[in-house]
């Protein structure tokens, strides 16, 4: 089931909030800004909807306080070094917006208007939304038409499909950048037990920018090859955890081929709630909502530190400087074609 509702409007532009709901009664709320994802109801093991997604309780929370609550992410996610980059020759500079680097695409896809040109009500309801970017936009070369579908799957997922093209060679890299709490409880994700299929991780300096080395996860914090409670080593005195409060690092999947498979689970021991992560893409970014809420969430909720587990399916960060990593530029004629799945059970 599919139902369109109009939101309310940025800079004269209608923003339309869908919901759509599955057999299975999984149900999910987004809007055309930023593809929002405004709540995401899943059942508990005693069949009680939890919203499992840090957000507002309308349109103008995202409004009023930006930021990337469940939002789309692009042209690039992640970090760009130094706001530039080359691509045959010539450099382009782009929009910086964190310690002298692009963060998430500069002023990107999260804060634009995307419209809805596609739906389809059946067993396995789905809404594709579009975005034009111009030539230029945020720095970045090319027009660049970014398709973004969302469906209910029948196994009970959030399927996110990405298929963009470009009239320039030009770096993209779509994520969603939801924090999920599969407790749906405001209080910390401390609990949650979380499985990551990488042995290794991207090392990054202090500005959280690869330096090109894959880092063994083996006999420190960040291994969580075996399935362990976010918290239990997240206050261990190692760089990247200690000066970040937390978990922010890009993990390399193993045995990446361009396949879909799984890749991430995470489960709330309260809930008895289940989300595993399949996704085509390289990397994951695991990010532990390492400060405060800015603002109150739904209901009046404070999100804590540590509230909301993010696993941001995406290409390296900073590819574009580093010809080494997989993927990372969309020529023309290409199709930037990605898949990423949240599927719930208990």
């Amino acid at each position: 089931m599919i139902t369109k509702k109009e939101a309310g409007k940025v800079q004269g532009s209608v923003v339309y909030q869908y919901t759509m709901e599955n057999a299975n009664g999984l149900k999910i709320s987004f809007y055309t800004y930023g593809g929002v994802v405004q709540s995401l109801l899943v059942k508990d093991r005693q069949g009680i909807p939890r919203d499992v997604q840090f957000g507002y309780d309308d349109l103008d929370g995202y409004l009023k306080t930006p930021g990337c609550y469940g939002a789309a992410v692009g042209r690039y996610a992640n970090r760009i070094g130094g706001g530039k980059f080359t691509i045959d020759g010539r450099e382009y500079h782009l929009t910086i917006n964190e310690n002298g680097n692009t963060l998430h695409g500069g002023d990107g896809f999260t804060f634009r208007n995307w419209q809805g040109v596609r739906e389809d009500d059946g067993e396995e309801p789905s809404v594709t939304l579009r975005l034009e970017s111009p030539d230029g936009d945020n720095g970045f070369p090319g027009n660049l038409t970014m398709d973004m579908t969302y469906t209910l799957t029948k196994d009970n997922g959030w399927k996110i499909e990405y298929r963009g093209t470009t009239d320039q060679k030009c770096p993209v890299n779509m994520t969603n950048h939801s924090f999920f709490n599969l407790s749906g409880d405001g209080e910390t994700a401390l609990d949650h037990i979380l499985w990551i299929d990488a042995d290794y991780f991207t090392a990054a300096n202090e500005a959280l920018l690869p330096t090109g080395e894959l880092a063994p996860v083996k006999g420190t914090p960040f291994d969580f090859t075996s399935p362990k409670a976010v918290g239990r080593d997240i206050g261990a005195d190692v760089p990247f955890l200690k000066d970040n409060n937390g978990y922010d690092l890009n993990y390399v999947v193993n045995g990446w081929d361009g396949a879909t498979k799984r890749i991430a689970s995470l489960s709330s021991p309260k809930t008895g709630i289940q989300m595993d992560v399949y996704t085509d893409k390289p990397g994951v970014q695991l990010y532990t909502a390492n400060q405060d809420g800015p603002a109150p969430g739904k209901g009046g909720k404070h999100y804590p530190a540590h509230g909301g587990v993010c696993l941001e399916t995406q290409l390296f960060p900073d590819s574009p400087n580093h010809p080494e990593f997989p993927g990372g530029i969309t020529s023309p004629g290409e199709m930037y074609h990605y898949t990423t799945e949240y599927r719930f059970h208990l």
